[in-house]
């Protein structure tokens, strides 16, 4: 069967841009090797950090305008609750990247924060313990998305405006044809005239070329009880990103169904995993590295482990996305290397997969396009 287009991986990127094609009235096809929403990948855990204060470099910040407005419009659509609204908090020291970077979208895009001296953190957040030299940034409107739900809205809303969705099929082979692309996989053949690539982790298996561009790495989150669980419902303690002689951080508050205060290390080990095989099961080496922090910054959260999950990060060299057309194929789209911060933008990023597909002249964001790779040499 033929298609305008056919999105390959269906997690939150790809239902992202399964969905904007479809609004787009195109005939569209997502591949999906698991089912939307599995748990192999980057797109569960039930929670994910959203925030306008983005510490990761301002050129976000308009994105991220976006997609708070992008996600308010599929939750009226679909009628399921995406975000929950906490705050955030950009924790470090005064002079370290997370809290300079944080200020400096602030200050670039004119964005509503407060600032909080390190006393200042403990006596508005008790759960919070810093040394007097730290300091952070706070933004009222972040808050959490449930990555699980917002893929099964935007599957729901492609699938409602027209998107054809085949799950549990494995991609076999991608050949270019004169005018499109044909692609088997273990179940059927499928020709369009255009393709993106949403494969997070697996992308490389899908484009070879993307083997040092998009590099997954082993990443694990731990849920802990609190030992005064008031301090740290979502009504009273905000997400966080936190910079510590540990790493950075980043956590939630206890949620509605009372699952624990939960909190990952960027990067955690520096594990580059291989998707095929089975990611190791989080052990006591594991834990050590998440509750060094939980007993130095957040003590009252220091109770016993409810569980730890493993999920992937896929890194670019530069730790920014890659979405822009392959550089020898104008009708192969890529989307892939979000490096451990991506799903917030899924919503966006299906909007520009969708532009790149649907409008030749189209140019990437800057920061996201693949010749910057070359052109670092």
């Amino acid at each position: 069967m033929h298609y305008d287009a056919i999105v390959i991986g269906c997690g939150g990127m790809g239902s992202a841009a399964l969905r904007a094609l479809a609004l787009k009235g195109k005939r569209v096809l997502g591949i999906e090797q698991f089912e939307p929403g599995h748990d192999r990948g980057s797109s569960h855990g039930h929670s994910r950090i959203i925030r306008l204060a983005y510490n990761e470099h301002p050129d976000y910040v308009p994105l991220l305008r976006r997609a708070f407005e992008l996600w308010s419009d599929i939750e009226v659509e679909t009628g399921q609750r995406l975000f929950v609204k906490t705050g955030g908090l950009d924790i470090g020291p005064m002079d370290g990247r997370v809290v300079t970077g944080a200020l400096a979208a602030c200050r670039t895009h004119s964005l509503a924060h407060e600032w909080m001296t390190g006393p200042e953190i403990h006596r508005r957040f008790p759960g919070v313990e810093v040394p007097e030299h730290y300091g952070a940034v706070f933004h009222e409107e972040a808050g959490y998305l449930n990555p699980e739900a917002c893929i099964d809205a935007m599957v729901a809303s492609a699938v409602g405006h027209g998107a054809a969705l085949k799950e549990g099929e494995t991609l076999q082979s991608l050949a270019r044809l004169s005018d499109g692309w044909d692609l088997c996989t273990d179940r059927g053949r499928y020709t369009a005239d255009q393709v993106i690539v949403t494969a997070g982790a697996w992308s490389q298996f899908v484009l070879p070329d993307l083997e040092r561009l998009a590099i997954p790495e082993r990443q694990v989150v731990g849920w802990f009880d609190s030992l005064d669980p008031s301090r740290f419902s979502a009504e009273q303690f905000p997400v966080f990103i936190l910079d510590s002689p540990y790493g950075e951080y980043y956590g939630f508050p206890i949620d509605e169904s009372g699952r624990g205060f939960k909190i990952g290390r960027f990067h955690h080990l520096k594990e580059e995993v291989d998707p095929q095989k089975s990611l190791a099961t989080p052990d006591e080496a594991d834990e050590a590295v998440l509750r060094q922090a939980i007993e130095e910054f957040f003590p009252l959260a220091a109770g016993e482990l409810q569980r730890m999950q493993t999920c992937m990060f896929t890194n670019s060299p530069d730790g920014h996305f890659i979405i822009d057309r392959h550089p020898d194929s104008s009708n192969l789209i890529v989307a892939a290397g979000f490096s451990g911060h991506g799903f917030k933008f899924a919503c966006v990023v299906g909007e520009l997969l969708a532009e790149l597909a649907c409008d030749p002249d189209a140019s990437p964001v800057p920061l996201f396009a693949w010749d910057r790779f070359a052109q670092q040499g």
